[in-house]
C-alpha cells in the first residue's frame, strides 16, 4: 500500500520542475527581448532621442522686426522705419544673480549708462543679490519655516537705509546696479534692453529724419546714448560677457519731418510695453509684456496689421541648462504696409497756409487765435487728402501739430451751416424761392433778432451769398410750425431743437463721422429747460458744436448731391515689399456710403446757386477773397459770436469769433470739399479763415496740374 501512495509525488516533481523550467525560458526570453529593444534604443535610434530630448529642452527668444510702413496718396513713403543698434541681454533658465551680476560687473567696465530711472526699489533688488550673507541675517531664527517670497518680503523692507544711500553715492556701483536692473526686467530668452543708440544721430548730423516722441518715447531713454566706440568694444568682448549680444533694432522715421505727426501716433517704448487697458487682448494675441505697440491714433488703429511678425531664434538647453546650440528658426517679417487717402506734398503746402495765416493775425492783433484747421476730402469717396491743424504754443510761440484737433476738438461754427438749415427747410415742406422780409425780429421779453446788415425781401439764394440771420430764423420757425407774431412769445421747446438736430444728422453734424480713427469726438450738445431764442441760435450755428471734419462731412454731402461718405485715412493694406516700393494688395477699404440725406436733386441745385454766389458775386461775402483767383470755388462763410475756452486761463470768457468756412472746387462735378475753421478771433473782419480756404484750394490745383502732367 506504501509504494502505491508514492507514485503520485514523483508525477507532481516532474510536473514542478517542468513549469520552473518554463517559467525561466519564459524569463531568459522576456530579458533578451529587453536587451534588444535597448540596443535598438541606444545605438540605431539613440540620435533620434537624443533630440527628441533637446527639443524638450528647446526656447525660444522673439527679436524685434519693423513695423509696417506708411504710404501716401502717390506712393511716397510718409512713415518709415531705421535700424538702431542695440545692446541687449538674455537670460536662460539656468542663470543666477551671481551670473548677472558678474556680467553686469564687466559690461559697466565697457560703457556708461543712465542711472536716473533707477529708484530706491532697484538698488534694494540688487543689494539683495550683490549680498547675499548680508541678506540672510536680515532675517531672525524664528522666520526660517517662512516661503521664500515671505523671506524675500521681509528682506526688502530691512535693508538699510544706508546701504541704500551709498550705492547712490558710488557712481559706478549704481551703473552695476542699473545694468542689474535692465537685465532682470523681463523673463529668460527675453531679449532685455540694455542701452540703445539715438537714431537722430546715426547719420553723424544729428539729422536723420527721424522724430522722437519729446514727452513719451524720450521719457524711457536713456540721456547718454549708445555710442559706436561702445558697441565696437562691446562687440569685441562678447566671449567675456554671456548673454549679451549688440542687435539692430528699429525706431519710426519721417520723411516728412514733424508734418502730421500728431495723426500717425505714436509707439510704445520697450520699457512701456503693452497698453494697459489692451494688456488682455494682446497677450491673446502672443504679444510678449514688453513688446511695442501703437498707443494712438493710426498707430494703434491698425496696430493688426502694422504689427511685425518678430524674428525667432531657439536655445537648445541640455539636462543642466546649459545652452548647447543657438540658431535662427524664423527670419521674422515687416508688418504689413498701409496706404493712407493722405497727399503728403498737399498736406505740407496746407499746413504752411494755416502756420503763415496764424502768425499774420496775431501780429494784425489777434493774439488769442493759437490754433487753425483745414480739411480737405474727395466728396465722392470719403479720402481724406489732407487733416492739418496748427497749434501756436503762447509761451514758446512755436508752432506745433495739432491735426488730430481736427476730430478730437468742436467749436461754434456760425453761419458755415446755413446749407444745412435751407436743405431742412426743404424737408419740411419750404418751397423754392421763398421769400422772407430780412428785418429785425422782435420777442415779448425784449429779444431782439438781426442780420448783420438788413436785407429787405429776399431768397434763400440772397440769403446764402449775403449770410441772412433772419432767413435761416424764419426756416427755423417754419420747421417749428411756429408763427412769428411782432412783440409776441417764442414757444420753442427742446423737441423742435431736437427736430432741428436730426435734420443736420443727416449731413453729418452732431454725429460722428465714422472715420477709421480712434478719440472721434460727436461734438457737444447741451439741453436748455428754456429754449426759446436759443432754436433761433442753432439754425445759424451759433449753440451746438462741431468738429472740422464734421463740417467737411457734412459739405461733401451738399458737393455731391445728397451722400454722406464716410471719410477715411486708410485705403488699402499691402503685403511688405523689399524694394522699398508699396507691395501687393491683400485688402481693400471699401467705400461707404452712410446714409442719403432726404433732399431731392433740384434741392442740392439750389443751395449749389447760393454758394457760387458767395464767391462770385460783388455782394458774396467771399467774393473778394476768391475775384479773379480763377479757382472755381462755392462755398459758405461762417462767423460765430463765443468766448474763449483756450488754453490761456486769464483770457477765459473775453468775447471772441470763431471764423469759418466750408466749400468745394470746382463748382460743377467737385473733386475736393473742405471745411476751414478758426477759432477765437478777436476781429471777425479778419479774413483768416476765407485766406486759409483760397491758399488750401490754390495747393490743390497747384498740384493736380504737376500730377496731370506727369
Amino acid at each position: 500500500m506504501a509504494e502505491v501512495a508514492r507514485e503520485p509525488k514523483k508525477k507532481t516533481k516532474r510536473y514542478r520542475a517542468l513549469r520552473m523550467n518554463l517559467y525561466f525560458l519564459v524569463v531568459f526570453l522576456l530579458f533578451t527581448a529587453l536587451i534588444f529593444k535597448l540596443g535598438i534604443v541606444q545605438i540605431v535610434e539613440g540620435d533620434k532621442h537624443r533630440q527628441d530630448a533637446e527639443k524638450a529642452n528647446a526656447k525660444t527668444a522673439y527679436y524685434p522686426t519693423p513695423r509696417g510702413k506708411m504710404y501716401d496718396k502717390r506712393n511716397r513713403v510718409a512713415v518709415d522705419n531705421q535700424a538702431v543698434p542695440e545692446i541687449v541681454y538674455v537670460s536662460t533658465s539656468k542663470t543666477s544673480a551671481k551670473d548677472k551680476l558678474k556680467t553686469a560687473k564687466n559690461l559697466a567696465a565697457l560703457i556708461h549708462i543712465d542711472t536716473e530711472f533707477m529708484k530706491d526699489r532697484n538698488i534694494i533688488d540688487y543689494w539683495l543679490a550683490a549680498h547675499p550673507k548680508k541678506a540672510e541675517k536680515l532675517m531672525k531664527d524664528s522666520e526660517n519655516s517662512l516661503k521664500s517670497q515671505e523671506v524675500y518680503k521681509r528682506q526688502i523692507e530691512r535693508v538699510p537705509k544706508q546701504e541704500i544711500d551709498a550705492i547712490k553715492k558710488n557712481k559706478k556701483e549704481l551703473e552695476i546696479a542699473a545694468i542689474y536692473t535692465r537685465f532682470s526686467s523681463g523673463n529668460a530668452y527675453q531679449p532685455q534692453v540694455v542701452k540703445s543708440m539715438d537714431p537722430n544721430k546715426l547719420n553723424g548730423n544729428g539729422n536723420s529724419g527721424s522724430l522722437l516722441d519729446e514727452h513719451e518715447n524720450n521719457k524711457q531713454k536713456p540721456k547718454s546714448d549708445l555710442t559706436y566706440e561702445e558697441v565696437s568694444v562691446v562687440s569685441e568682448h562678447l566671449k567675456e560677457l554671456p548673454g549679451i549680444d549688440v542687435i539692430n533694432d528699429w525706431t519710426r522715421k519721417y520723411p516728412y519731418d514733424k508734418t502730421l505727426y500728431s495723426l500717425f501716433g505714436g509707439v510704445t517704448t520697450p520699457e512701456q510695453g503693452l497698453l494697459g487697458e489692451r494688456k488682455d487682448y494682446y497677450v491673446t494675441r502672443g504679444y510678449s509684456l514688453n513688446d511695442r505697440v501703437g498707443k494712438s491714433y493710426i498707430e494703434y488703429q491698425y496696430e493688426d496689421y502694422l504689427n511685425a511678425h518678430k524674428e525667432k531664434v531657439e536655445y537648445v538647453e541640455n539636462s543642466k541648462g546649459e545652452v548647447v546650440s543657438q540658431k535662427p528658426v524664423d527670419e521674422g517679417s515687416r508688418g504689413y504696409d498701409l496706404q493712407l487717402s493722405l497727399d503728403m506734398e498737399l498736406q505740407s503746402k496746407v499746413e504752411k497756409v494755416i502756420e503763415k495765416e496764424l502768425r499774420r493775425s496775431r501780429a494784425a492783433g489777434n493774439f488769442m487765435v493759437d490754433r487753425g484747421f483745414a480739411v480737405m476730402m474727395d466728396p465722392n469717396n470719403g479720402d481724406i487728402l489732407s487733416m492739418a491743424g496748427k497749434r501756436i504754443d503762447l509761451e514758446t510761440n512755436k508752432t506745433q501739430d495739432f491735426a488730430i484737433g481736427a476730430f478730437t476738438t468742436q467749436y461754434e461754427m456760425g453761419s458755415s451751416v446755413k446749407g444745412a438749415t435751407v436743405l431742412a427747410g426743404y424737408q419740411s415742406g419750404l418751397p423754392h424761392y421763398k421769400t422772407f422780409v430780412d428785418a429785425p425780429l422782435k420777442f415779448k421779453d425784449g429779444t431782439e433778432k438781426h442780420s448783420w446788415t438788413q436785407m429787405g425781401t429776399i431768397t434763400e439764394l440772397t440769403a446764402l451769398q449775403r449770410s441772412s440771420n433772419i432767413y435761416m430764423f424764419h426756416v427755423a420757425m417754419h420747421i417749428a410750425g411756429i408763427t412769428y407774431v411782432p412783440h409776441g412769445m417764442l414757444p420753442a421747446g427742446l423737441d423742435d431743437i431736437k427736430k432741428m438736430r436730426n435734420y443736420y444728422a443727416q449731413f453729418g453734424l452732431g454725429v460722428k463721422t465714422g472715420i477709421d480713427l480712434p478719440q472721434e469726438s460727436a461734438g457737444m450738445q447741451s439741453n436748455p429747460q428754456m429754449v426759446g431764442g436759443l432754436l433761433l441760435d442753432f439754425a445759424i450755428g451759433q449753440f451746438d458744436t462741431y468738429t472740422p471734419l464734421q463740417m467737411a462731412q457734412y459739405i461733401s454731402a451738399i458737393a455731391n448731391g445728397g451722400y454722406r461718405v464716410q471719410p477715411r485715412i486708410v485705403t488699402s493694406i499691402h503685403e511688405p515689399d523689399s524694394k522699398n516700393k508699396i507691395g501687393k494688395a491683400i485688402e481693400q477699404r471699401d467705400i461707404k456710403i452712410l446714409n442719403k440725406v432726404n433732399n431731392s436733386p433740384s434741392d442740392f441745385d439750389q443751395v449749389h446757386k447760393g454758394m457760387k454766389l458767395v464767391t462770385s458775386s460783388p455782394q458774396g461775402t467771399a467774393y473778394s477773397t476768391f475775384q479773379g483767383s480763377g479757382a472755381d470755388v462755392s462755398g459758405k462763410t461762417g462767423t460765430a459770436q463765443t468766448h474763449y475756452y483756450g488754453t490761456n486761463k486769464n483770457w477765459w470768457g473775453q468775447e471772441t469769433y470763431n471764423l469759418t468756412f466750408v466749400g468745394y472746387y470746382p463748382s460743377e462735378h467737385p473733386r475736393v470739399a473742405f471745411s476751414v475753421v478758426v477759432p477765437s478771433v478777436r476781429d471777425d473782419k479778419d479774413h483768416i479763415s476765407k485766406n486759409i480756404a483760397k491758399g488750401a484750394v490754390d495747393a490743390y490745383k497747384e498740384l493736380e496740374k504737376k500730377y496731370n502732367k506727369k
